[in-house]
């Protein structure tokens, strides 16, 4: 039944590009006419050791491509084809991929490993091919099994792992397969290629292991093997020994108490003298403790108690040694850290892993890191004088103010002075030891900072120089700028502190983001960044003529870029970026200026100009609507209000091309959020575009190929638009309630075990109520019996969502505030449906004892609506 196939594979592989294309539309051919054919085939030279190499790797690469992809609805697809095939040319491919792993040639092992772990990922959850556990586990305990064999083996082990839930497999599977990892993980029995394999797998399947680490014999032998393995003379086997102490960090925190001597000695030994690859694992160990100690401390209530989860402090424990640990890795930085934020090493690695001591256990952390600082800051080697400054950058979030204060009020001139170190390392974390200054030490709203008005100016002119700078040092000062002055935001009179020093600081910023090696480190968009926080941090009364005087520049600056020639690429993308930052400063000019009513006309005035610059810009990106930009007309559109009619006419044909943008779904979304600005600024003149907009947002919402993302929002601007056109949505009803029913069907059944899942739900619901509730408002007064068939519906939605005991706050607020819009609407025509449903009483009960004000006075409103209908 099988097809030859190699030189279809050898040929798609060839230099020839006529000869490879036509290779490549050869096996696209045979896979759309006769798909199990095709696998089969595939299947059958890949299980081939008479076949070259070549052939074999790429068999591989398109069946293991024929059974999945990055794309959900793809994917689905692509399982959905799988499942259809005859169940007997499925078990010969199986057969086969199984009978590969004892394959020769170490690819076509590899390959099958992963194709065998796709399979399983589609059946095991359907509880299909319940043999194949079993059949991997033979391979591990037969006598006679070669080497390759157990490796592959425990190589596919390790992938199905990865692939399936722990809940598709029974426990007695789980044992076994724990069984065969750990035991391949023996030095005694086994070569290092075996021993790499069962390390790694045991990493993928430590998630299934709940039970095993419950058991203390089980734990115990478990954690030996894996500290032992943790010591082998190989080194990418100490490096997998040690991620899979990094992962029982994490999920087994509770049960760590007994190997915590053990543990600090092998990572301690790691740490001083290991490879890189495996000291970075060690100190990631530490920091994955102190993330669970984080979280543990969040929970934590002091009133009650009960402490909840078992907190053993190991951080506080292990700190006097701990500390000096990761003090000392401070010193090991590499020449050229400093010009690329990718790199990660051991210094890298130690500083963060510091900072997030500092978090878990605050004040204790200060006099152990602060004799390091002292000794090392005036130290003539640059590594000694980099790493005094980097420990002190990091244990500044944690700590309290009350500790920290003294050491930052006398350091805060050494670090000014130290901008103009010699060395382009100390001067990069000095600016971004400022930068933190200013984010967790400088709140003059809370009533504390660091800065005064006595040396505001000093800290100032010591940060305009400077970034002046090399590029790397110039971003992070630019982090500095952004913190210190959003600092003043709401400040009240401190506010006006900062207002003397906006032109120069404006000036600096947008000298800055004109630098020709602004592209270098990513400066130009810190720069654009930073200039938007400087404008919306801003004192309005004070500083709206700069501001004014700021939006001509701007608009200029974007003028310039549309004129910018093309000629690759590079300069496409080049000329998209820089758009999108001053598309990105426009924006919270306008939103700054349109903030008051002494500064809105100077908006209203350039509101032409601005649009003209908007389309320009949308032109030339052609299909590609521009998120910034469109960001940026939302806010023109809320500050012009019923004067953005005219430009409608133009603009519509960028938002209908931003509604059909599946591929860049953030366009998409985006643009939905902008009719909705549109709508609040037009009211019913948004009427001859509706027709089009709701057509294409129920297309959208029609979709398979959309990302799910941009759905709540499309439901949430049903709302804005029945707002806006009142009784005239009356004859997009048909459409879009059916559409908000289905999605209120999905939200009942949702799986809201996955966080995301639980996250995007949430989205969901309250989308759909905002939408009831938009329409029940435009149509109130006017047509409120179009909704009435739909009414009874919708409290059984909010009954349900009533019981959900995880919905989050926000959608509680939607859902009471729809059920008074329900009364305020239909009145006594649901008189009857208000009686039949008991719920709303404990609901409305249950808010009205809530902390949120907010929440306490709908809920107010709403329980007096229904008790009026109930009266009627």
């Amino acid at each position: 039944m099988a097809m030859e196939i190699t030189q279809f594979l050898l040929a798609a592989q060839s230099a020839d590009t006529k000869v490879r294309t036509e290779a490549e539309a050869n096996l696209r051919q045979f896979q759309e006419q006769n798909l199990p054919v095709f696998l089969l085939s595939l299947s059958v030279e890949l299980a081939n050791n008479d076949k070259p190499v070549e052939s074999r790797r790429l068999a591989g690469i398109v069946l293991k491509n024929s059974l999945d992809a990055k794309d959900a609805i793809r994917k689905e697809q692509l399982v959905q084809q799988w499942m259809a095939i005859d169940i007997s040319v499925k078990s010969q491919i199986k057969e086969l991929l199984l009978r590969t792993l004892v394959s020769s040639v170490p690819e076509a092992r590899h390959t099958s490993a992963q194709v065998i772990a796709k399979i399983a990922s589609i059946e095991i959850p359907q509880k299909q091919w319940p043999e194949l556990i079993g059949s991997l586990l033979k391979n591990m305990t037969q006598q006679d099994s070669p080497a390759a064999l157990k490796q592959a083996t425990l190589e596919t082990l390790g992938y199905v792992c990865e692939e399936i839930s722990h809940q598709d497999l029974v426990q007695d599977e789980v044992n076994a397969v724990l069984t065969a990892v750990v035991q391949g993980m023996n030095l005694a029995e086994h070569g290092a290629e075996v021993r790499l394999a069962a390390t790694k797998a045991l990493y993928n399947a430590l998630e299934f292991a709940q039970t095993n680490f419950e058991n203390e014999i089980e734990r115990n032998y478990i954690m030996k093997v894996v500290c032992d393995t943790a010591m082998s003379k190989e080194v990418d086997i100490r490096q997998a020994a040690f991620e899979c102490l990094v992962a029982i960090a994490s999920a087994y925190y509770e049960v760590l108490e007994p190997y915590m001597e053990t543990l600090f000695q092998l990572t301690s030994n790691a740490v001083k003298g290991d490879e890189e690859t495996v000291a970075l694992q060690a100190i990631e160990f530490w920091s994955s403790i102190c993330d669970e100690e984080i979280e543990l401390q969040e929970f934590e209530s002091p009133e009650s108690g009960d402490s909840g989860p078992p907190h053993s402090r190991f951080i506080e424990k292990a700190l006097s040694s701990l500390v000096p640990l990761l003090l000392q890795t401070l010193l090991k930085q590499e020449e050229d850290q400093d010009q690329d934020d990718t790199i990660w090493n051991i210094s890298m690695a130690g500083g963060t892993c510091l900072g997030l001591v500092a978090r878990t256990v605050g004040d204790a952390i200060v006099p152990l890191v602060m004799p390091f600082v002292e000794s090392n800051i005036l130290k003539p080697d640059w590594r000694c004088r980099e790493a005094a400054t980097y420990a002190f950058g990091s244990i500044l979030e944690g700590p309290t103010v009350e500790k920290l204060s003294p050491l930052v009020q006398v350091g805060l001139d050494f670090l000014l002075a130290a901008m103009k170190d010699g060395n382009n390392h100390v001067k990069d974390t000095t600016a971004w030891t400022l930068s933190r200054i200013f984010e967790f030490l400088h709140s003059p709203a809370s009533g504390f900072s660091v800065i005064f008005p006595e040396n505001l100016k000093r800290v100032v002119a010591a940060l305009l120089e400077n970034i002046k700078d090399a590029p790397n040092v110039a971003e992070k000062v630019c982090g500095a700028i952004y913190y210190l002055v959003q600092g003043y935001e709401d400040a009240g009179p401190s506010s006006s502190l900062l207002s003397p020093f906006l032109t120069d600081i404006i000036s600096c910023l947008i000298a800055t983001a004109d630098r020709t090696d602004g592209g270098d480190s990513k400066l130009r968009s810190s720069a654009c960044e930073t200039l938007n926080e400087v404008v919306r941090c801003s004192n309005i009364a004070e500083t709206s003529s700069i501001i004014a005087q700021l939006l001509p520049v701007i608009m200029n600056k974007l003028g310039q870029t549309v004129e910018i020639q093309i000629v690759s690429s590079d300069d496409r993308e080049k000329q998209g970026d820089l758009q999108a930052s001053l598309c990105g400063v426009l924006q919270v000019i306008i939103q700054k200026l349109s903030s008051t009513d002494e500064t809105k006309p100077i908006i209203l005035q350039a509101s032409d100009q601005i649009m003209i610059l908007f389309l320009k810009v949308f032109g030339c990106r052609s299909s590609t609507v521009h998120e910034e930009a469109m960001l940026a007309i939302g806010a023109l559109a809320y500050a012009t209000g019923p004067q953005f009619e005219k430009y409608m006419p133009e603009f519509y044909k960028y938002l209908e091309m931003g509604l059909q943008n599946f591929e860049e779904y953030q366009v998409c979304g985006i643009t939905v959020g902008v009719v909705g600005d549109i709508c609040r600024a037009l009211d019913d003149k948004i009427l001859p575009y509706c027709d089009g907009i709701m057509g294409l947002l129920l297309k959208d919402l029609a979709s398979s190929e959309l990302h799910r993302s941009v759905k709540p929002p499309i439901f949430s601007c049903f709302g804005d638009i029945a707002l806006a056109i009142g009784e005239h949505f009356e004859k997009y009803v048909p459409y879009a309630l059916p559409m908000m029913q289905g999605a209120a069907e999905i939200c009942a059944q949702m799986e809201t075990a996955d966080e995301e899942m639980m996250d995007y739900g949430n989205q969901l619901r309250r989308s759909i109520f905002e939408a009831y509730s938009g329409i029940l408002q435009g149509f109130k007064g006017v047509k409120p019996d179009v909704m009435v068939p739909y009414a009874q519906h919708l409290l059984k939605f909010i009954e349900l969502v009533s019981r959900d005991r995880q919905r989050d706050e926000s959608v509680t607020k939607a859902a009471v505030a729809v059920m008074g819009d329900l009364a305020d609407a239909l009145g006594s025509n649901i008189k009857l449906l208000f009686k039949d449903c008991a719920f709303y009483d404990d609901f409305l009960g249950e808010c009205l004892q809530s902390d949120d004000e907010q929440l306490k006075e709908t809920a107010g409103w709403t329980q007096g609506l229904i008790g009026r209908v109930m009266v009627l």
